[in-house]
């Protein structure tokens, strides 16, 4: 599948966003270990400020007005408008910076990692799914298609690694069976909620199928979840404390 652009139109579908994205905190305690003693932290692609630091001097940036405007009601630093490929501060402006479930919109990755290189000190923390490993996750058998957007707006971690230069450590975030942000694998154990239309629309793969699709995917779900087949296949999902998908972070520091 190719995918001309990857970006999601946020203004249009993205207002209710941050009613079903928000911080898990376990999840987070592994972007603040990772930004370790950096004071001074950029946020790229910062949506309505999900996983941003407290007790650190945030720089949010973010294209969409919509969801500067959930920042806003969250009581958020206010965003700079702006992209990731063309970033509007000096080299080497912030002791750290991150990007978190972002980087897979951007147009030019590789200007943008690029960029982020270029305006951090140190390290550079970035949140994002690894495509080569998101069949391990049951939707994969209820929604193929949505996989295959996934897997081709996804860069490979590899690639990612790459483009950034320096040494890179990466780690597989498990994720909690009560996860509070809404992506797909948060409901690993909750697979009802995929028959919410706003729970779909807070995930941007959605917006990248075919008319009638959607509707053909979620049948698929409904009827085996109606039947019990899905529970008879499934079922072991609904009491994992934690379960290992696709969920990865990139720690990348210089030479």
């Amino acid at each position: 599948m190719n995918i001309e652009n990857p970006s999601f139109n946020y203004d249009i579908h993205g207002k209710k966003y941050s009613t079903y994205r928000q911080t898990d905190e376990r999840i987070a305690q592994y972007i603040i270990d990772a930004l370790g003693s950096s004071q001074t932290v950029l946020n790229v692609g910062a949506g309505g400020g999900s996983y941003e630091p407290n007790d650190r001097y945030v720089v949010a940036v973010e294209p969409s007005s919509s969801m500067r405007m959930q920042r806003l009601k969250a009581n958020k630093v206010p965003a700079v408008i702006g992209t990731a490929d063309s970033l509007p501060f000096d080299e080497y402006s912030f002791d750290a910076s991150m990007a978190t479930l972002t980087i897979h919109h951007w147009p030019d990755l590789e200007k943008g990692l690029k960029e982020l290189r270029r305006v951090t000190k140190d390290q550079i923390v970035i949140m994002t799914y690894d495509p080569e490993a998101l069949d391990v996750f049951w939707n994969a058998y209820y929604f193929p298609e949505l996989i295959e957007v996934e897997k081709a707006r996804y860069p490979k971690i590899d690639d990612i690694v790459g483009k950034l230069g320096g040494e890179s450590d990466i780690i597989e975030i498990p994720i909690p069976i009560d996860c509070q942000d809404g992506f797909q694998e948060a409901f690993y154990a909750r697979p009802e909620a995929f028959l919410e239309k706003e729970i779909r629309q807070s995930q941007s793969a959605w917006g990248f199928l075919s008319e009638g699709v959607e509707h053909k995917l979620v049948k698929r779900l409904k009827d085996d979840l109606d039947s019990g087949i899905w529970d008879e296949k499934f079922g072991s999902h609904r009491n994992m404390p934690f379960f290992n998908g696709a969920l990865r972070l990139i720690i990348s520091t210089k030479n």
